[in-house]
Protein backbone atom coordinates (compact mmCIF):
# COMPACT_ATOMS: atom_id res chain seq x y z
CA UNK A 1 0.00 0.00 0.00
CA UNK A 2 2.76 2.15 0.79
CA UNK A 3 4.43 1.73 -2.71
CA UNK A 4 1.27 3.36 -4.45
CA UNK A 5 1.51 5.75 -2.16
CA UNK A 6 4.78 7.36 -2.70
CA UNK A 7 4.22 6.50 -6.48
CA UNK A 8 1.32 8.42 -6.63
CA UNK A 9 2.91 11.02 -4.87
CA UNK A 10 5.42 11.76 -6.77
CA UNK A 11 3.04 11.47 -10.24
CA UNK A 12 1.55 14.08 -8.80
CA UNK A 13 4.30 16.14 -7.80
CA UNK A 14 5.78 16.07 -11.36
CA UNK A 15 2.49 17.10 -12.64
CA UNK A 16 2.54 20.45 -10.41
CA UNK A 17 5.90 21.18 -11.59
CA UNK A 18 4.46 20.47 -15.60
CA UNK A 19 1.53 22.93 -14.40
CA UNK A 20 3.62 25.69 -13.11
CA UNK A 21 6.09 25.60 -16.21
CA UNK A 22 2.66 26.11 -18.24
CA UNK A 23 1.31 28.91 -16.41
CA UNK A 24 4.89 30.35 -16.42
CA UNK A 25 4.58 30.09 -20.41
CA UNK A 26 1.13 31.07 -20.60
CA UNK A 27 1.69 34.42 -18.41
CA UNK A 28 4.68 35.15 -21.31
CA UNK A 29 2.23 34.92 -24.25
CA UNK A 30 3.18 38.76 -24.78
CA UNK A 31 6.34 38.83 -23.84
CA UNK A 32 8.57 40.03 -27.08
CA UNK A 33 11.16 37.69 -28.08
CA UNK A 34 10.21 34.88 -25.23
CA UNK A 35 10.78 31.10 -25.67
CA UNK A 36 8.27 28.47 -24.18
CA UNK A 37 9.72 26.81 -21.73
CA UNK A 38 9.59 23.04 -22.89
CA UNK A 39 9.53 19.83 -19.82
CA UNK A 40 9.35 16.04 -19.85
CA UNK A 41 9.31 13.46 -17.81
CA UNK A 42 10.89 9.94 -18.17
CA UNK A 43 9.76 6.53 -16.18
CA UNK A 44 12.21 5.25 -13.91
CA UNK A 45 11.71 1.50 -12.80
CA UNK A 46 12.15 0.28 -8.92
CA UNK A 47 15.01 -0.86 -8.62
CA UNK A 48 14.74 -3.62 -5.66
CA UNK A 49 14.04 -7.41 -5.12
CA UNK A 50 10.99 -8.47 -7.29
CA UNK A 51 9.84 -7.58 -10.50
CA UNK A 52 10.44 -4.14 -11.87
CA UNK A 53 6.91 -3.59 -11.95
CA UNK A 54 6.54 0.05 -11.00
CA UNK A 55 8.39 3.19 -11.75
CA UNK A 56 8.52 6.43 -10.82
CA UNK A 57 8.09 9.82 -12.29
CA UNK A 58 11.19 12.33 -13.09
CA UNK A 59 11.32 15.69 -14.08
CA UNK A 60 13.49 15.82 -17.51
CA UNK A 61 14.25 19.23 -18.77
CA UNK A 62 15.14 19.63 -22.47
CA UNK A 63 15.24 23.06 -22.66
CA UNK A 64 13.27 25.47 -24.57
CA UNK A 65 11.68 25.89 -28.11
CA UNK A 66 13.53 27.55 -30.69
CA UNK A 67 10.73 28.17 -32.50
CA UNK A 68 10.18 31.56 -34.37
CA UNK A 69 7.39 33.87 -32.90
CA UNK A 70 5.42 36.17 -34.85
CA UNK A 71 6.42 39.41 -36.42
CA UNK A 72 5.00 42.42 -35.44
CA UNK A 73 5.85 45.64 -37.57
CA UNK A 74 6.21 48.40 -35.16
CA UNK A 75 7.49 51.21 -37.07
CA UNK A 76 9.75 51.88 -33.76
CA UNK A 77 13.54 53.02 -35.23
CA UNK A 78 15.15 51.04 -32.01
CA UNK A 79 12.73 47.86 -32.65
CA UNK A 80 14.64 45.54 -33.80
CA UNK A 81 13.62 40.88 -34.70
CA UNK A 82 16.79 39.04 -35.34
CA UNK A 83 16.13 37.04 -38.31
CA UNK A 84 16.47 33.34 -38.35
CA UNK A 85 18.89 31.93 -35.65
CA UNK A 86 20.73 35.18 -34.36
CA UNK A 87 20.68 36.23 -30.98
CA UNK A 88 21.30 39.71 -29.86
CA UNK A 89 24.09 39.90 -26.62
CA UNK A 90 23.78 41.61 -23.80
CA UNK A 91 25.40 42.24 -20.58
CA UNK A 92 23.26 40.86 -18.22
CA UNK A 93 23.30 42.26 -14.16
CA UNK A 94 26.40 39.80 -13.25
CA UNK A 95 28.11 41.27 -15.75
CA UNK A 96 28.67 38.37 -18.05
CA UNK A 97 27.53 38.22 -21.50
CA UNK A 98 24.13 37.14 -22.25
CA UNK A 99 21.53 36.72 -25.52
CA UNK A 100 18.39 37.49 -25.78
CA UNK A 101 15.77 37.89 -28.56
CA UNK A 102 13.79 40.95 -27.44
CA UNK A 103 14.94 43.36 -29.54
CA UNK A 104 12.97 46.27 -27.89
CA UNK A 105 15.73 48.60 -27.51
CA UNK A 106 15.98 52.06 -25.90
CA UNK A 107 18.50 55.15 -25.17
CA UNK A 108 19.68 55.76 -21.17
CA UNK A 109 20.61 59.40 -19.83
CA UNK A 110 23.94 58.63 -20.90
CA UNK A 111 23.11 58.01 -24.64
CA UNK A 112 24.02 53.93 -23.94
CA UNK A 113 22.23 52.00 -25.89
CA UNK A 114 20.19 49.45 -24.21
CA UNK A 115 17.04 46.83 -23.49
CA UNK A 116 13.97 47.70 -21.74
CA UNK A 117 15.06 46.48 -18.84
CA UNK A 118 18.18 48.94 -18.71
CA UNK A 119 21.19 46.19 -19.78
CA UNK A 120 23.56 47.36 -21.92
CA UNK A 121 23.70 46.82 -25.39
CA UNK A 122 26.99 44.81 -26.77
CA UNK A 123 28.52 45.83 -29.27
CA UNK A 124 31.02 44.05 -31.46
CA UNK A 125 33.63 46.92 -29.83
CA UNK A 126 31.99 47.42 -27.07
CA UNK A 127 28.91 49.42 -25.41
CA UNK A 128 27.12 51.51 -27.97
CA UNK A 129 26.80 55.37 -27.56
CA UNK A 130 24.82 57.53 -29.50
CA UNK A 131 25.55 61.46 -29.30
CA UNK A 132 22.63 63.83 -27.49
CA UNK A 133 19.67 64.29 -29.97
CA UNK A 134 20.71 61.81 -32.50
CA UNK A 135 18.15 60.29 -34.64
CA UNK A 136 19.19 56.51 -34.65
CA UNK A 137 19.14 54.34 -37.49
CA UNK A 138 20.02 50.74 -37.66
CA UNK A 139 20.52 48.38 -40.42
CA UNK A 140 19.93 45.05 -41.49
CA UNK A 141 23.31 44.48 -40.42
CA UNK A 142 23.38 45.47 -37.09
CA UNK A 143 25.68 48.69 -37.93
CA UNK A 144 23.59 51.68 -35.45
CA UNK A 145 24.31 55.44 -37.38
CA UNK A 146 23.46 58.27 -35.94
CA UNK A 147 22.74 61.64 -37.41
CA UNK A 148 22.68 64.75 -35.77
CA UNK A 149 20.74 68.22 -37.33
CA UNK A 150 22.01 68.05 -40.84
CA UNK A 151 24.96 66.64 -40.43
CA UNK A 152 25.63 63.13 -42.72
CA UNK A 153 24.77 59.39 -40.69
CA UNK A 154 27.53 58.42 -38.34
CA UNK A 155 28.26 54.67 -37.53
CA UNK A 156 28.62 54.42 -33.75
CA UNK A 157 28.62 50.89 -33.75
CA UNK A 158 27.28 47.65 -34.35
CA UNK A 159 25.27 45.04 -32.60
CA UNK A 160 26.70 41.76 -31.39
CA UNK A 161 24.70 38.97 -33.44
CA UNK A 162 25.46 35.51 -32.58
CA UNK A 163 24.24 32.46 -34.11
CA UNK A 164 24.56 29.54 -31.19
CA UNK A 165 26.05 26.31 -32.67
CA UNK A 166 24.57 24.40 -30.20
CA UNK A 167 21.31 25.15 -28.26
CA UNK A 168 22.32 28.29 -25.39
CA UNK A 169 20.72 27.65 -21.95
CA UNK A 170 18.26 29.50 -19.69
CA UNK A 171 19.68 31.63 -16.79
CA UNK A 172 17.50 32.38 -13.98
CA UNK A 173 17.64 35.92 -15.25
CA UNK A 174 15.86 34.94 -18.46
CA UNK A 175 18.63 35.60 -20.60
CA UNK A 176 20.22 32.84 -22.45
CA UNK A 177 23.91 31.88 -22.51
CA UNK A 178 26.23 29.76 -24.08
CA UNK A 179 26.54 25.58 -22.01
CA UNK A 180 29.96 26.10 -21.41
CA UNK A 181 29.59 29.65 -20.41
CA UNK A 182 32.20 31.38 -22.93
CA UNK A 183 30.93 34.04 -25.29
CA UNK A 184 29.91 33.54 -29.04
CA UNK A 185 31.60 34.94 -31.42
CA UNK A 186 30.00 37.97 -34.17
CA UNK A 187 28.30 36.30 -37.16
CA UNK A 188 28.94 38.78 -40.18
CA UNK A 189 26.60 36.97 -41.50
CA UNK A 190 23.66 37.47 -38.74
CA UNK A 191 20.86 40.09 -39.60
CA UNK A 192 17.72 41.46 -38.33
CA UNK A 193 14.27 43.53 -39.29
CA UNK A 194 14.54 47.18 -37.99
CA UNK A 195 10.82 48.76 -36.81
CA UNK A 196 10.22 45.44 -36.40
CA UNK A 197 9.91 42.97 -32.88
CA UNK A 198 9.92 39.15 -32.25
CA UNK A 199 6.76 37.94 -29.98
CA UNK A 200 6.83 34.90 -27.83
CA UNK A 201 6.47 31.54 -29.60
CA UNK A 202 4.19 30.27 -27.13
CA UNK A 203 0.81 29.14 -28.70
CA UNK A 204 -2.12 30.00 -25.84
CA UNK A 205 -4.47 26.91 -27.31
CA UNK A 206 -1.91 24.43 -27.18
CA UNK A 207 -1.00 25.55 -23.85
CA UNK A 208 -4.10 25.54 -22.59
CA UNK A 209 -5.14 21.94 -23.41
CA UNK A 210 -1.90 21.03 -21.98
CA UNK A 211 -2.82 22.37 -18.79
CA UNK A 212 -6.51 20.79 -18.99
CA UNK A 213 -4.89 17.69 -19.77
CA UNK A 214 -2.50 18.12 -16.85
CA UNK A 215 -5.26 19.23 -14.45
CA UNK A 216 -7.12 15.75 -15.22
CA UNK A 217 -3.67 13.35 -14.79
CA UNK A 218 -3.26 15.15 -10.91
CA UNK A 219 -7.07 14.48 -10.15
CA UNK A 220 -5.99 10.51 -11.53
CA UNK A 221 -3.43 10.57 -9.23
CA UNK A 222 -5.55 11.96 -6.14
CA UNK A 223 -7.98 9.71 -7.25
CA UNK A 224 -4.95 6.85 -6.31
CA UNK A 225 -4.35 8.31 -3.29
CA UNK A 226 -7.74 8.35 -2.03
CA UNK A 227 -8.15 4.72 -3.45
CA UNK A 228 -5.13 3.63 -1.54
CA UNK A 229 -5.98 5.41 2.30
CA UNK A 230 -9.99 3.47 1.18
CA UNK A 231 -8.48 -0.15 0.91
CA UNK A 232 -6.30 0.76 4.19
CA UNK A 233 -9.04 2.02 6.12
CA UNK A 234 -10.92 -1.44 4.95
CA UNK A 235 -8.17 -3.62 5.64
CA UNK A 236 -8.01 -2.49 9.50
CA UNK A 237 -11.67 -3.31 9.85
CA UNK A 238 -10.72 -6.51 8.69
CA UNK A 239 -7.84 -7.33 11.03
CA UNK A 240 -9.57 -5.45 14.23
CA UNK A 241 -11.05 -8.63 15.16
CA UNK A 242 -8.14 -10.43 15.44
CA UNK A 243 -5.89 -8.06 16.72
CA UNK A 244 -8.79 -7.29 19.72
CA UNK A 245 -8.37 -10.86 20.37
Amino acid sequence: MDRLIYLSMAGAKATMQRQDVLANNLANLSTAGFRAELQAFRAVPVQGDGASTRVYALESTPGHSNEAGPLQTTGRPLDVAMKGDAWLAVQGLDGTEAYTRAGALELDAEGNLVTVSGLPVQGEGGPITVPAGAAVDIAADGSVSATVGNAPPQVVGRLKLVTPEAPLQRGLDGLFRAADGNDLAADPNARLQAGALEGSNVSAVETMVAMIAAARQFEQQMKALQGAEQRDQAGQKLLAPTLGA
